[in-house]
């Protein structure tokens, strides 16, 4: 598919890129670069592939390029392989977040580079190359994102790229893709994160028992909450607009079910509860989990 491409981080998705370009054989040629020592070593140690001391070197004569980094780093990266970037490459992320990242991208005018966005929706609340898997992608979604239309042909590329991964691919415009995010993504990871502390918190005389006695539920939650920090500090950050809309409508939700409680509105918390059931038996009509208990997970 491709003569060469460079997977610039090799965290959870980076290495789970490698992996699976490797097992499927998309590229000729695969070259990464990550600014960590220790990854780099374990790249080299684990597979046959050019590993890269320096940036500009691994995208040099590449056709796809991959940033799958914290999104507080692009502009660093950007600064760092503009100059050396072969020209007509495709230059796409595996960010969550998109209109911000546009606006970087954006300034920095790169002459005959087919800028497109990627979010692959897939992920596990581990991270570091040894945490990826080259099954990551299949049958997830992938959002792609370019304001450009007549960069057609690229996107048809782009778009064959995410599907020989196992992956569904849609596309959505850059405030969309935010917005979206916000409620499916950034919303639960941002209550997760709440819950967990508030379980916790202070409570150093039931702490122990909180840990061993956890329900589903609990579980559910501190595996979310288990999520890269520094990954989703830069979330919260740049998609900050969106987030504190949602949040806004979190806390509202929240006082209303606060007030049925107080008033033992049996009535009200049975609307509640009867309306979100429905959700969880759409979201399973679409293929997005299973009813198997522990949501078929091992």
């Amino acid at each position: 598919m491709f003569d060469k491409i460079t997977i610039i981080g090799c965290g959870l998705i980076g290495s789970s890129l490698l992996r699976a370009v490797s097992k499927k054989k998309l590229s000729k040629q695969i070259s990464v670069f990550d600014k960590s020592k220790e990854v780099l070593t374990f790249i080299k140690n684990n597979f046959s592939i050019n590993v890269c001391n320096d940036i500009n070197e691994s995208v040099k004569n590449s056709d796809l390029v991959i940033i799958s980094t914290p999104l507080s780093s692009y502009k660093e990266i950007l600064l760092s392989i503009k100059s050396s970037l072969k020209k007509n490459v495709i230059l796409t992320d595996t960010g969550s977040v998109k209109k911000e990242v546009h606006k970087v991208i954006s300034n920095f005018n790169l002459k005959d580079i087919y800028w497109i966005a990627s979010h692959p929706i897939a992920g596990t609340e581990n991270s570091g190359p040894q945490a990826g898997f080259a099954e990551l992608f299949e049958g997830r979604w992938c959002i792609l994102s370019s304001e450009d239309q007549s960069q057609k042909q690229k996107i048809e590329i782009l778009k064959n790229f995410w599907q020989s991964l196992g992956s569904k691919v849609k596309f959505m415009n850059f405030e969309d893709h935010d917005h979206v995010l916000s409620l499916t993504s950034h919303l639960p990871h941002a209550i997760a994160y709440s819950i967990v502390r508030t379980a916790i918190n202070n409570d150093d005389k039931f702490k122990n028992d909180i840990i061993q006695y956890s329900g589903g539920g609990l579980r559910d939650f501190t595996r979310i909450a288990a999520s890269d920090p520094i990954m989703w500090r830069d979330i919260f950050i740049d998609n900050s607009e969106n987030i504190l809309k949602v949040l806004d409508s979190f806390s509202q939700n929240l006082e209303e079910m606060k007030k049925a409680i107080q008033s033992k509105n049996s009535e009200k918390l049975i609307d509640i509860f009867t309306s979100t059931k429905k959700v969880r038996k759409e979201i399973i009509r679409t293929g997005q989990d299973t009813e198997k208990p522990d949501f078929g997970r091992k």
